[in-house]
């Protein structure tokens, strides 16, 4: 499964908020900065995620961006839904080499491949909460095995 880059950044925003506490927000310069991102790409990313309900935004000095709903509530499946321009359903549009049409539009051997691999993945990501996203890389890569029902310890990154 390859991630977008829309779908690591509009999820590493909703995390930063995640991890706010209550009566806290963020603005939008403050989202962009502590992502690295540039603040026209933080805009589109809230924009998005504002009119799917995962984050409200209120306006003036003391204003900004805070999660819409308690985070343990935001499944990663929805907020990929969200973000995710290339859905399963487009993909025998997007792949007809020089035909208008998929020449396998009636009998095709991939398909029930590629929909069952889509299927595992939203399985997976929705049993994971944006809640599971708070805490450092070991603890999420914990729980994260242990909900799959794997267990595997990861390499601290060197940098």
């Amino acid at each position: 499964m390859k991630i977008s880059a829309q779908e690591e950044y509009g999820l590493r925003c909703l995390v930063q908020l995640a991890n706010l506490k209550d009566g806290e927000s963020l603005t939008l310069p403050q989202i962009a900065e502590r992502e690295g991102i540039s603040a026209a790409n933080a805009g589109k990313l809230m924009w998005l995620l504002n009119k799917a309900g995962f984050v409200q935004s209120t306006r003036g000095t003391k204003g900004g961006y805070l999660l819409a709903r308690p985070a343990g509530e935001i499944r990663l499946s929805e907020i990929i839904k969200v973000l995710d321009a290339d859905l399963v359903d487009s993909h025998c549009d997007n792949y007809t080499g020089v035909m208008e049409k998929c020449v396998h539009m009636g009998d095709c051997g991939i398909r029930p491949v590629i929909v069952g691999l889509h299927e595992i993945v939203e399985n997976a990501l929705s049993q994971i909460t944006l809640a599971h996203l708070v805490g450092s890389e070991r603890s999420v890569d914990l729980m994260f095995h242990s909900i799959q029902g794997i267990h595997r310890t990861i390499e601290p990154q060197r940098v």
